[in-house]
């Protein structure tokens, strides 16, 4: 069986879904869902030019690179569960 992030019920996602609809209307769901995945796509990008800044300014001044490997597997880490939460927004093509 497969688990939800956070534990949350099929009864529980359709109400959320009622009450989304309810607030915004039916019409505004894909442009939030757009905006979410907008926003997703940014921190995406944001964490590589972190990761790759921290990259070049260890070698620019002789550090050693090896720690930068935990930071990136922490990030990849954090990619992962973006790309889990976002998975579910994604439209399929």
């Amino acid at each position: 069986m497969h688990m939800l992030p956070l534990f949350i019920s099929g009864a529980e996602i359709a109400f959320i879904m009622f009450i989304l609809v309810m607030v915004f209307g039916a019409d505004k769901i894909p442009d939030i869902a757009r905006g979410l995945g907008k926003g997703m796509k940014a921190i995406r990008n944001a964490s590589n030019d972190i990761k790759s800044e921290i990259q070049k300014s260890a070698e620019k001044q002789g550090i050693d690179t090896d720690f930068t490997k935990d930071v990136r597997g922490e990030i990849d880490k954090v990619k992962e569960d973006i790309e889990e939460i976002s998975g579910s927004v994604r439209r399929k093509h």
